[in-house]
């Protein structure tokens, strides 16, 4: 039987972790790194078997690489604290490691907003890989860099990313600051094209192409708030570029 390591980034999520550890309990082993955390995350988090790494925060990358060197698993499952481990996912994840056709695994992540799981706006994110030269590269949005082919797996995971409105639209900022920083690194420049016909498509491209008119209300919202995340990270290199942040 081949084992498992499930790799988990947290901060102050402490409303989130119990469930998701109880998701994973097939894992051989686990490992949660955590940002210093100032709420009960960490206290919740020994009530588990789980290795707690605490490391002070400069990039997601970074926090998931040094995770990556205390792995001992012959596989790794990235996971995030609002992130649940279905039966049927875990079933697909044990029969999968055991008889893999690939080297490593994209999983099906319905958007959750307003109450409800979205299946027609889902994101494919490579999650699952052999332990072998493993890394991750970039600030948000993070890619894994690894060996072999990648697959698919069929059963989704559930993602509980929205907490509101106001904590959407902030993370939509958020990640628009290191995905400024990051384009400014790359030499990279924004233009008026870029506020009007990027979040435009963006809009477009989750609405239309990835049929997000089909979850009705939440799905036009979806939609609006991803385009929102486009036009904001543009604002933002415009900002760094003229040194106005």
């Amino acid at each position: 039987m081949k084992t498992l390591t499930v790799i988990i980034p947290t901060y102050n999520e402490e409303s989130y972790i119990t469930d998701c550890l109880q998701s994973i309990n097939f894992a051989n082993q686990i490992i949660i790194i955590d940002s210093f955390s100032t709420d009960n995350t960490v206290v919740n988090a020994k009530k588990f078997d789980c290795e707690i790494i605490q490391r002070k925060f400069d990039n997601f990358s970074s926090q998931k690489n040094e995770a990556i060197k205390k792995a001992t698993g012959d596989w790794i499952l990235f996971l995030d604290a609002d992130e649940r481990v279905t039966q049927k996912l875990k079933l697909e994840i044990i029969s999968t490691i055991n008889q893999p056709k690939y080297d490593a695994y994209k999983i099906r992540f319905p958007h959750f907003y307003m109450n409800r799981f979205l299946y027609h706006t889902e994101n494919k994110v490579l999650r699952l890989a052999k332990n072998e030269t493993l890394f991750f590269e970039g600030l948000v949005h993070e890619k894994l860099i690894h060996k072999g082919k990648v697959g698919i797996l069929k059963n989704h995971m559930l993602h509980y990313t929205y907490k509101g409105l106001f904590q959407y639209i902030q993370k939509k900022d958020s990640y628009a600051w290191f995905q400024a920083k990051m384009a400014r690194e790359k030499n990279k420049k924004a233009t008026y094209f870029h506020l009007i016909f990027k979040p435009a498509y963006r809009f477009f491209h989750t609405y239309i192409i990835r049929r997000g008119f089909l979850d009705g209300i939440p799905g036009l919202a979806v939609a609006s708030i991803d385009s929102y995340g486009v036009f904001s990270r543009y604002v933002k290199m415009i900002l760094l570029e003229k040194d106005l942040k």
